[in-house]
């Protein structure tokens, strides 16, 4: 049998162009302009990657049942604070941060409100009985939702709180994410042993093809969180799970990860559990009542929750962090473990040091995720000619902490403190939950917190960063480009 390659040789360049000019057309709609570069780029130069990756990967579309949920929860959110103020009116605020605040509140919803912030916890083993104790004293529901899971021997005082609550009848609730957890040991038997004990659980964003639950595999929850009877929250970086989050190589080389959780009381706590409801009704169906808002005897403090993830296309986090920092008059303090931003938030960080901004980046000396890790160096040498002061956080400890502090010290000053990162996937395709803050004590916790990462840190300089071997600066530039597929 004969076969014309040359004909065969046509179609397949007939072909090749018409995937290349469709594209062209069909990937900037909706899409940054870096974005859309690094796709396009990758479909031009190699289309049998590129394409099929594309239509796996290529949209931070959740579902419409999910995008559904989050309409009306917004709705929701709306009437339950229709007759509440943007802030407080008894605690003067400067413009600049009723502005910011006016920002969260258009873009998600949630008013800035009273809070007795009662600790920022950083000691890993304390913040796990801390958790338990608060378990322990619950009289009606605990309401957890966390991106990694695991019962291990440091979680283990945590658990049989859990189990002791269930037990005296507390209804518990664990939302967990599905990729977040499954990775580490004892998945399975986690599983089953919440089941034993009566905990009602279920994973978010859980990847099922065959029951009809497609998405890009790479969304997620990233959201850590505590709630005890509508009356006390915990909020930050913490994770349920080892130190060591039970990975060898991590424990051969004692690599430990920092972490820093908020606990609070008063009327925040409602916005947080209005959160929790929301997640909880879109992977189980199940509408949690609301707790009405407990005000506080005592307030320390005024502070705004920021959800933001896929289901929020306006990237809340990103345009809070970008206001923050252009708004910056004297210093700027940013704690991020992964540290990738887009060309706003670049921007806006060089523009404070040319204009006399100071400004301190916190990052690990050494990274989890050897992507990140490339990726974000890419970035060093423009930080380091702005002005940037770059401290990396020694190893083996991971910075795990996300912070950002503006004008520590001064009238205006403000902070943000959560589980979201200042990287692309933080902005664009997981699901995080920040706490601006207005006022109060914790700013001051925030700027202690930050004085003790930079005492034990290393500064890099440009010049040390100039000696680097050609390899690496590959390296993260391949690394750089790949973070922008979104």
């Amino acid at each position: 049998m004969n076969i014309d390659l040359g004909w065969w040789q046509f179609a397949a360049m007939v072909l090749d162009y018409a995937i290349k000019f469709v594209m062209i057309g069909v990937v900037p709609g909706g899409r940054k302009p870096s974005s859309a570069n690094a796709w396009l780029l990758l479909i031009l130069l190699l289309p049998v990657v590129g394409l099929p990756l594309y239509l796996l990967m290529g949209s931070t579309f959740v579902s419409r049942r999910r995008h559904r949920i989050q309409v009306e929860a917004r709705r929701h959110i709306d009437d339950t604070n229709l007759n509440v103020a943007d802030f407080p009116a008894d605690v003067p605020l400067p413009d600049v941060t009723t502005s910011i605040v006016r920002l969260n509140r258009t873009l998600t919803g949630y008013p800035a409100v009273h809070a007795d912030v009662r600790a920022l916890w950083t000691d890993y083993r304390k913040t796990m009985h801390r958790m338990a104790s608060l378990i322990d004293d619950a009289t009606s529901h605990v309401n957890i939702e966390i991106y990694a899971v695991a019962w291990d021997d440091t979680t283990d005082v945590v658990f049989r709180a859990i189990e002791r609550a269930v037990a005296r009848g507390v209804h518990v609730r664990l939302l967990f994410d599905h990729i977040g957890s499954q990775k580490y040991p004892g998945f399975r038997k986690l599983k089953r042993r919440l089941t034993e004990i009566g905990v009602d659980w279920h994973m978010m964003l859980p990847l099922a093809p065959l029951r009809g639950r497609w998405r890009r595999p790479d969304l997620r929850n990233h959201r850590k969180l505590l709630v005890v009877d509508s009356r006390v929250a915990m909020l930050g970086s913490f994770n349920l799970i080892d130190r060591s989050y039970l990975v060898r190589q991590h424990r051969r080389a004692g690599r430990q990860w920092v972490d820093a959780f908020v606990e609070l009381e008063g009327p925040i706590v409602a916005s947080a559990d209005s959160m929790f409801a929301t997640d909880w009704y879109t992977e189980s169906g199940e509408v949690i009542e609301q707790a009405p808002v407990r005000e506080s005897s005592t307030s320390n403090g005024v502070l705004q929750l920021v959800p933001s993830g896929p289901g929020y296309l306006t990237e809340p986090n990103l345009r809070m962090f970008v206001s923050m920092i252009h708004n910056a008059k004297t210093h700027v303090t940013l704690c991020s473990p992964y540290f990738v931003p887009d060309d706003s938030l670049l921007e806006a960080i060089t523009s404070a040091c040319y204009r006399g901004v100071h400004v301190d980046l916190l990052v690990s000396a050494k990274s989890d995720q050897f992507m990140v890790q490339h990726a974000q160096s890419a970035y060093y040498e423009q930080l380091l000619k702005a002005g940037v002061r770059i401290w990396e956080f020694p190893a083996p400890f991971v910075l795990h902490t996300k912070f950002v502090l503006i004008d520590d010290g001064l009238p205006g000053s403000s902070a943000v403190v959560g589980s979201s990162n200042m990287d692309i996937r933080s902005f664009s395709l997981n699901y995080e939950s920040s706490l601006f803050v207005a006022s109060g004590t914790l700013l001051h916790m925030l700027s202690e917190l930050g004085a003790c990462y930079l005492a034990v840190s290393r500064e890099l300089t440009l010049e040390r960063w100039d000696q680097r071997p050609w390899y690496r600066r590959y390296i993260d530039n391949v690394m750089k480009l790949t973070s922008a597929l979104q």
